[in-house]
């Protein structure tokens, strides 16, 4: 029983980590997807930007840039006449930290896709009258989108587990309640092992779910 306690324990921090992980995935694909484009561009302050953003984030911990985030956040906003006091500070800087650091990644993941379709296919598409627009919504995105796939969701999972990390800054997920249970009654066994048991139960479908689209469309590019 006491093992299904640590489990239960641990399950009450799981609303906050899904809401940190589905801000997070939302910042990190839109803000991957632009500093992607950003690397990709022929504006050189543009490609230095997204470049020094990429090297910056992915050159730091994330544990880093959260304490970075919990700490300056409030000093910034202060500097500026507006008092920060607020308790809704943690969530919002571990939602912040996750997704930009998200975004780094995401970003190099979306620039290797998008240089890996061939280039054969769009000069075949712009000799047949298509628009770079066209080019794009109806050739490199698709075949992207499937090379990218696996790394993308495994860049998910990733992010499901680094929240763990929010800890540190007073952020009650799923890792802290079971570090608060094990500090109250001693059970650091049941308890680990109860935040062990919640994190595979979401990342294990998600890689399921990953496999599937895989398969989907590999069936659906032997078809056509």
């Amino acid at each position: 029983m006491i093992y299904l306690k640590g489990i239960g324990v641990a399950y009450t921090g799981l609303l906050t980590t899904l809401e940190i992980t589905g801000v997070a995935v939302i910042i990190g694909v839109g803000l991957g997807l632009i500093i992607a484009l950003g690397k990709l561009c022929n504006v050189k302050v543009l490609r230095g930007i997204a470049s020094v953003y990429v090297e910056l984030v992915r050159g730091t911990p994330l544990l880093v840039q959260a304490l970075i985030l919990y700490s300056g956040l409030p000093m910034i906003l202060q500097s500026y006449g507006i008092d920060f006091t607020w308790r809704g500070i943690e969530p919002l800087c571990g939602m912040l930290a996750c997704g930009f650091n998200s975004a780094a990644y995401v970003a190099e993941i979306i620039r290797a896709g998008l240089q890996a379709v061939d280039n054969g296919q769009i000069e075949a598409a712009r000799s047949l009258g298509m628009t770079d627009s066209m080019t794009k919504k109806y050739i490199v995105i698709p075949q992207a989108f499937r090379i990218i796939l696996p790394a993308l969701g495994n860049e998910f999972i990733t992010l499901i587990k680094e929240t763990a990390v929010l800890s540190v800054i007073a952020i009650v997920e799923v890792t802290r309640a079971g570090m608060l249970w094990a500090s109250q009654t001693f059970e650091a066994w049941p308890a680990y092992l109860g935040v062990a048991f919640v994190y595979l139960s979401l990342t294990i479908p998600l890689s399921r779910l990953v496999l599937y689209m895989e398969r989907r469309m590999a069936v659906s590019d032997r078809s056509n």
